[in-house]
């Protein structure tokens, strides 16, 4: 059957919402987009950022994209605060460049993500429970 694919506006919302109150200046919403798989054989995988690199740019004349990808049948069992961690990591894989490239999982690490999705609910003001799930990323 294959992967089927969707824009996703909700979860672009949310990433809106999430780069603004972090502060995420870097990230250029105008280059973000949100997209929502079905049909993924992973089950380890909740989200992706695929990134449009500088041979891609150069060749088609455009500028630096993002797409977030989330693979919803995971992705919609989780609760709203495991979402957001998700959301945040793929957020933080966007270098301060906005170039095209990529952070890696030696600066995109569980502890890091903890610390920004901390940051992110106090300033949202909402509870602190930290039902999180280890190694979901």
């Amino acid at each position: 059957m294959g992967i089927k694919y969707e824009k996703a506006d909700d979860i672009m919302q949310r990433l809106a919402d999430i780069a603004k109150t972090l502060q995420m200046d870097h990230v250029r919403l105008n280059g973000v987009f949100a997209v929502r798989s079905r049909g993924s054989g992973s089950r380890r995988t909740l989200g992706r950022c695929h990134a449009l690199s500088k041979i891609w740019q150069l060749a088609l004349g455009i500028d630096a994209a993002y797409i977030i990808e989330i693979l919803d049948e995971q992705f919609r069992k989780m609760s709203k605060h495991e979402q957001d961690r998700i959301l945040i990591h793929e957020l933080m894989h966007i270098p301060f460049c906005f170039g095209g490239g990529f952070k890696h999982h030696d600066v995109v690490t569980e502890r890091n993500v903890e610390k920004l999705f901390l940051n992110y609910i106090r300033l949202k003001g909402e509870s602190e429970e930290k039902k999180g799930i280890s190694g979901w990323f």
